[in-house]
């Protein structure tokens, strides 16, 4: 019985292959290494190089491991990107997903886990955001998800399939053992980014707009650390196997932090005063994200151990250090 993560070199993949191994099962991960790395593949995991879009490829690897669910965390994930490149992300996200979904279904997995967004709900008119309120996605990124989602609940009904879609609001920090961390070659999120800048692995930070109808004009964000994120996957996984029915759950702390107030956080933890700079807003970005917890905390019975902004700052912080040791591209 083994559980396959695409993805699972990546941010969100290794941090939740991590905590599975930590749990005692067997984990085989399946990443084409465009956005992650060799090394981020935990100790332990079985690794296949490959795209979770390639049928024939995933139906071995389930066939070879055992596999009886399924953590899909590939995608492309840089929302202004998708609005430049649509038609890469609609096939990267959700044609490749079909393809995952049609193999699951074939080979018999009961359960699956999606690595969904925020995304998906656009511009509410209100926060905090609930899982029922509608879905209006103002960006590729967040239709291309939308749309697995769909498919997913569709399969769901005509197959023997159960799934959670866990839409992730603003993911930060690292492994507090500092096994892994944020690695991204194209970095968009705020405190990976101002880390960075407070680390000296970037020279200045820009603020994407500052005319948002906000307390500061910056956009207001629920952040929640990656290994409280991890666990949730973790318990919802648990959840099906105990024969819970098919969801969607938002992963967020309930509560926001600006642009601004970020920023604060990341210079009052580190001690640095890095340059920061104004720029033009960019497209696909609402004024303000904040979830609705509720759901996971009830469902899950998730209780997250990292709710603290320092915390999550400090985390970061660490892991942008440790990467001047390991001499990767990590920007």
């Amino acid at each position: 019985m083994t559980v396959l993560v695409t993805g699972g070199a990546g941010y969100i993949g290794s941090h939740t292959a991590l905590a599975l191994l930590d749990t005692g099962r067997d984990v085989v991960i399946l990443d084409n290494l465009s956005q992650g790395h060799r090394w981020s593949v935990p100790v332990g995991a079985a690794f296949v190089e490959g795209d979770c879009g390639d049928y024939d490829l995933v139906m071995k690897i389930i066939h070879d491991h055992d596999v009886t669910a399924i953590l899909h965390f590939a995608g492309s994930i840089v929302v202004p990107e998708s609005v430049v490149y649509p038609l890469d992300y609609y096939y990267n996200n959700t044609v490749n997903s079909r393809a995952l979904a049609q193999a699951a279904v074939d080979s018999g997995i009961k359960h699956f886990i999606f690595s969904s967004t925020a995304g998906v709900y656009g511009e509410p008119e209100k926060t905090p955001i609930l899982e029922d309120f509608p879905s209006k996605p103002i960006s590729p990124y967040g239709t291309s998800k939308m749309m697995t989602e769909k498919m997913l609940q569709d399969a769901s009904v005509a197959h023997d399939l159960n799934y959670i879609a866990l839409r992730y609001f603003n993911v930060a920090g690292a492994d507090p053992q500092g096994r892994s961390g944020q690695t991204s070659r194209k970095a968009t999120h705020l405190i990976k980014i101002a880390s960075q800048a407070a680390t000296g692995g970037r020279g200045h930070l820009e603020i994407y707009g500052e005319d948002y109808p906000t307390p500061d004009g910056t956009c207001v964000r629920d952040y929640i650390h990656v290994s409280d994120l991890a666990n949730a996957h973790l318990l919802a996984l648990e959840y099906l196997e105990k024969g819970g029915e098919s969801d969607v759950i938002n992963c967020g702390y309930g509560r926001g932090f600006s642009v601004r107030e970020v920023i604060d956080a990341v210079k009052r933890v580190s001690g640095i005063d890095f340059p920061v700079k104004l720029a033009e807003r960019r497209p696909g970005d609402p004024a303000a994200l904040i979830a609705g917890a509720d759901r996971i905390r009830a469902k899950l019975a998730w209780k997250p151990q990292y709710d603290d902004l320092d915390t999550i700052v400090r985390h970061a912080l660490d892991w942008e250090e440790s990467l001047k040791t390991r001499q990767v591209d990590a920007a």
